[in-house]
């Protein structure tokens, strides 16, 4: 893969700390605002990025960049990954994939057009741990009582506090924790469990964003609570609570870092698979193989799953009174 980057904010430091942990990965290209492009240099200084961009057509026009990796305010992912596909390029765009199920039905029919691949950059159901979640929810089935928690106080917050706003606190951008936050606990109750037959969202708003929330998922034999915090303080724990025991574990549902497995007649086992220390290896370890392979098999997979994530956050923004 070679692999073009649009945007420079902390996901983009964070993705290429760990770019050394995926195979067969070239870093061609990184395009930035004007405003940014010092960072531009010296991120492709310090990371080996070889080229630098002030302007997203040149990138994306690039004939050294077969994939470009869409890492924008959400409000600029339809704009930012249309771009790129209708200039045959791949597409790892940042959660959440769009701010609506008919941006993002458009965006894969156009990609399908031009026979490219896009795929949703969200960590946590590409974790070895995830997947051996999956295969031991049987054991401790049927399953009643889900909650997920991703609290983290943000660094941002306490400049939010005093009206200095960043994207992720900002309407205008898509920001608010259901998106930021909120978006993995979805992933993993709609990968593990599927789509909730009701949603209801009870969002604490400040300025005009929730700052926090719970959003509250209906199964017919199950109930699941999702909570997600940027304006409190915690170490959070989640529960999968079943008749034959629970599966439970600690910290940011987005990096599962390990989980117990308590079985209510047996052994109580502490799991800890992840292959690679840094949360983002593993997914984009699995995008090279997809974009490599042309595997639309998988990628049309991955495609279902973004959208019934997607159908989940507009029912729940539908639902808020």
């Amino acid at each position: 893969m070679k692999l073009g980057i649009i945007g420079s904010g902390n996901i983009v430091h964070d993705f290429l700390t760990t770019a050394g942990q995926i195979d067969n990965l070239e870093l061609a290209a990184i395009s930035t605002t004007k405003r940014s492009e010092q960072i531009g240099h010296d991120l492709a200084k310090q990371y080996g990025i070889k080229q630098v961009y002030t302007d997203n057509t040149r990138l994306v026009n690039d004939p050294n960049v077969d994939t470009v990796y869409v890492a924008v305010p959400n409000s600029l992912h339809y704009e930012v990954v249309k771009q790129a596909i209708e200039a045959d390029k791949n597409v790892i765009c940042e959660k959440p994939y769009t701010e609506t199920t008919v941006e993002a039905k458009e965006l894969k029919q156009i990609a399908d057009e031009h026979d490219v691949i896009i795929v949703e950059a969200i960590t946590n159901i590409h974790l070895e741990n995830y997947k051996a979640i999956k295969k031991l929810i049987p054991k401790i089935a049927p399953i009643h009582i889900i909650s997920l928690n991703y609290t983290q106080y943000s660094s941002r917050y306490d400049n939010f506090l005093v009206g200095k706003i960043a994207p992720v606190f900002d309407p205008a951008k898509g920001g608010g924790t259901l998106t930021d936050l909120n978006i993995y606990n979805i992933h993993l109750a709609v990968g593990l469990f599927g789509k909730p037959s009701h949603v209801q969202y009870y969002p604490v708003m400040q300025r005009g964003i929730d700052t926090s929330g719970i959003l509250n998922l209906t199964y017919p034999d199950k109930q699941a609570v999702l909570i997600a915090s940027k304006d409190s303080y915690t170490t959070p724990r989640s529960f999968i609570e079943g008749e034959k025991g629970s599966i439970y574990f600690d910290g940011s549902t987005g990096v599962l870092d390990s989980f117990t497995v308590e079985l209510r007649k047996g052994e109580t086992k502490r799991v800890k698979l992840n292959q690679y220390d840094h949360r983002m290896a593993s997914e984009f370890n699995d995008f090279v193989t997809i974009i490599d392979n042309h595997d639309t098999e998988t990628a049309n997979q991955l495609y279902d799953h973004s959208i019934a994530v997607m159908d989940v956050l507009a029912a729940a923004k539908a639902s808020v009174q």
